[in-house]
Order: C-alpha cells, then structure tokens, then sequence
C-alpha cells in the first residue's frame, strides 16, 4: 500500500521557496507604500498652498490658521499628513509682513527625508 501525501523533504522546499519569494518582494512592497506617501503629501501640499494662494487673492491678507480655509470654505476639510497620521502637525510659515496674515506656506512636521533626500520639512 502507497500512502499519499507530501513528504516533509518536499515541504521545506516549499517553504524555502515562499520565504525566499517574500524576501524578494517585501522590500519593493513597502518601498512603493513609501513612495505612495510621498505622492500623497506632495499633492496634500499642494492642495493647501492653491487654497492659501486663492484667499491671499480673495481677502488681501493670508489666514491666521490653517483651519481659517475650512471655516472660509476654500477647504473642506484640513488634509491629514500621511507621515504623521494627523492633521495638526502642518508646520506653518508667517509672511515677512506680520498685518499680511498668519499663515503664508505650509510644510510637513514629520520627520526624516524623501527618497529625494531632502527633509519632509522642506518639501
């Protein structure tokens, strides 16, 4: 009588195989959910910056805050930063003119570099 089954030689080729696959393919997977990130900051960014530049033309001035264009409606909502999870850690820049407003650029709070090299904070 034959018996049927794998035999456990024929199971740890398996199993070298799969791992030897994940070894291959996890670090490309995490590096594009890297890159996802950044694609998303870049567009949040710009996002805020064409609101900011959109009530500097309505209003004369820059907002106080940055949750002024949720209240004024030139956002709907303030974007989350997708390094940080959160969006209360937007680093703002005053203008140079104090009576222009309190908010004139925006930047990322998370810490670290693009895969560009230069720091999120700068981006």
């Amino acid at each position: 009588m034959h018996s049927r089954g794998f035999t456990l030689i024929e199971m740890m080729v398996v199993m070298v195989v799969v791992a030897l696959l994940l070894t291959i393919a996890t670090p490309r997977y995490i590096h594009s959910l890297d890159r996802a990130r950044e694609t998303v900051l870049r567009e949040n960014l710009t996002l805020i910056r064409d609101a900011l530049d959109k009530y500097f033309s309505d209003h004369g001035r820059y907002p106080d805050g940055l949750p002024e264009l949720v209240s004024r409606r030139y956002l709907r909502a303030l974007p989350v930063d997708p390094l940080t999870d959160s969006s209360e850690t937007w680093l703002t820049v005053a203008p140079d003119r104090g009576e222009l407003g309190g908010v004139y650029d925006v930047h990322s709070g998370a810490e670290g570099e693009a895969s560009t090299g230069i720091p999120y904070g700068e981006l």
